[in-house]
């Protein structure tokens, strides 16, 4: 299974949901908040009755090929291609997309012995009802019975797929967090965001939340903190001038500028706020929030550090390198940041089958071993996130 002898455990693999994903097991109160609907001979999504293009196709019937606009991340867009251009022929789902049998086959054939397993659309789910915390937790269970019944959160100690911990009421945060413990999760998915709620926003990391992390450290499970949508939208849209829904497939230079700014902030406030030092133990993944934000961030916390010892319940660099992984783009510097963090600290991630992810592992490997011992690369490939998992590192 490995590849040029390298075992290959991806920290980022992506399915695509079905219709039923977030309607199978919504009780029937609750029926109407989640529609597919026709517009102009189009299905679209609605949450709440307001139709979201998050996602143009949310049937994902028809998608880019997997690694679609990698030349594109590569070597940029020197000669001005369209959007349609970079991703090029769309092609009809195949049924490893779908379900976990024909997933398997394909790992098998991309040369991946293990992966972590995230949802796509489900990302839009939060936001979108950030003011409404009962019916959030009331969705979010609904959409991880799916994801358990069709994908289970470990299959074949090959495919830990990552339920999704929402965290407006603190009480339904810790059931939903033993209820997939109880069924096999590894890791959990938490939206790098303020968690919304009946007080209004505020910090995941106050103590308020602590029943939360006392939970996740008790079952030992990884928190994987995945790009979503965080609700920044908002923020540039002011300085665009318009508050339109974070729309992933048609981006502008100013919403990729601020990017990185969940990921940054989120980061500040598990140290600031001090979880991190509560609970030493906890295992965090940030995975496919690229690595341009770890320097300067680490530069900024360490100098305020220095001004303002007071206000940090430890060395906040010390805490990022002991507790943080991060899961870079695939086109991102892995010597940088492994001279920041440590090389026990990345984690590589396809993020297959999209299209701004590879279309094949093996890339990664060619141009790590030219760069990096063998031992070093099998850190990166699988070895760090087989230990967070608590898996072999090969089948």
């Amino acid at each position: 299974m490995a590849i040029n002898g390298i075992p290959v455990i991806d920290a980022d693999n992506h399915f695509y949901e079905t219709k039923e994903a977030f309607t199978k097991f919504l009780p029937d109160a609750y029926k109407g908040a989640i529609k597919y609907v026709e517009v102009a001979g189009r299905t679209k999504i609605a949450v709440r009755n307001v139709i979201s293009d998050y996602i143009p196709n949310p049937t994902f019937d028809v998608v880019a090929r997997p690694g679609a606009q990698e030349e594109y991340f590569r070597h940029g867009n020197a000669q001005g291609k369209s959007r349609r251009e970079i991703f090029g022929e769309p092609m009809k789902a195949i049924p490893a997309f779908r379900e976990p049998r024909a997933r398997v086959e394909m790992l098998d054939e991309l040369g991946i012995d293990r992966t972590l397993m995230f949802p796509t659309l489900a990302s839009l789910l939060e936001e979108r009802m950030r003011d409404a915390p009962e019916l959030t937790h009331v969705v979010i269970h609904a959409l991880n019975e799916w994801m358990h019944e069709t994908w289970q959160f470990n299959y074949e100690d090959r495919i830990f797929s990552t339920p999704v911990i929402t965290l407006p009421i603190v009480e339904k945060a810790v059931e939903e967090i033993e209820w997939v413990a109880a069924r096999g999760a590894r890791a959990v998915l938490i939206r790098p965001a303020p968690v919304p709620g009946f007080k209004g926003p505020r910090s995941f990391a106050l103590p308020e939340f602590d029943p939360v992390w006392e939970a996740v450290t008790k079952h030992d499970l990884l928190v994987a903190m995945h790009s979503s949508d965080s609700g920044y939208s908002r923020f540039y849209g002011e300085w665009v001038g318009t508050q339109d829904e974070m729309l992933p497939f048609k981006p502008s230079a100013v919403a990729m500028a601020w990017s990185w700014r969940p990921v940054q902030d989120a980061v500040t406030a598990w140290i600031v706020d001090g979880a991190l030092t509560r609970f030493p133990s906890l295992k965090l993944a940030f995975v496919e929030n690229g690595s341009s934000w770890i320097a300067p961030l680490m530069r900024e916390l360490k100098s305020i550090y220095k001004k303002m010892p007071g206000e940090f319940p430890e060395e906040p660099v010390a805490a990022i390198k002991r507790s943080i992984h991060v899961s870079p783009f695939w086109e991102d510097d892995f010597r940088e940041i492994a001279d920041l963090l440590g090389e026990d600290r990345l984690l590589f991630g396809s993020d297959w089958p999209h299209p701004e992810g590879l279309a094949h592992p093996k890339t990664a490997v060619d141009e790590l071993v030219e760069e990096f011992p063998e031992e070093t690369v099998k850190k990166f490939m699988g070895g760090n996130l087989a230990r967070l998992l608590g898996v072999a590192t090969t089948l």
